[in-house]
């Protein structure tokens, strides 16, 4: 039986693919409170590095990377790529590989009406969870301006989860 990975110790960040860094940074800035960490670019390779480092075209160019801090948890590693014909539409959440980010508030009422106030698509109002594992969880899907799949989730009394195991799943605000 595995341990699991030797030495694993937790999630450092969340590397994504964004259509314009710029845009995306001043999403992730303005509207939700990231800072810039750093910036590196742009990485051009004559063989086939590109392909087997990081599993895209070998001519891909990667424009710009940046490194963003979300208050307490992963940084977010952007990416901006150029490849001709490289798919500019971000996957359906029912789509083999599709991710989401799911963001920790307080107040999900007051973080809705925040990302209304600034255009942001909001699919829907707060599902409520009253039973199983995730009853006390309020969440609600929104999307980036590019379309990336985003989640607001607020448990101001916990999980039922972590009520009954507080180390059951890892949390910025605790429970």
């Amino acid at each position: 039986m595995s341990g699991g990975l030797p030495g694993l110790a937790g999630s450092d960040h969340i590397g994504f693919t964004v259509p314009d860094i710029e845009e995306a940074t001043r999403f992730f800035v303005d509207v939700i409170g990231c800072e810039v960490a750093f910036e590196i670019g742009p990485f051009v390779a004559d063989d086939d590095w590109m392909e087997v480092h990081l599993g895209v075209h070998p001519r891909a160019i990667v424009k710009t990377l940046r490194m963003l801090k979300c208050k307490n948890g992963p940084a977010f590693e952007l990416f901006e790529y150029e490849l001709d014909g490289a798919s500019e539409r971000s996957p359906a959440n029912s789509d083999v590989g599709a991710a989401h980010l799911g963001f920790v508030v307080d107040d999900i009422d007051a973080a809705v009406a925040y990302l209304k106030a600034h255009n942001v698509d909001v699919q829907g109002d707060p599902t409520h969870m009253t039973e199983g594992p995730s009853e006390g969880l309020h969440w609600v899907y929104f999307r980036a301006p590019w379309g990336m799949q985003l989640e607001l989730v607020s448990y101001p009394q916990g999980m039922a989860v972590t009520r009954a195991n507080p180390t059951a799943l890892w949390s910025p605000v605790g429970g």
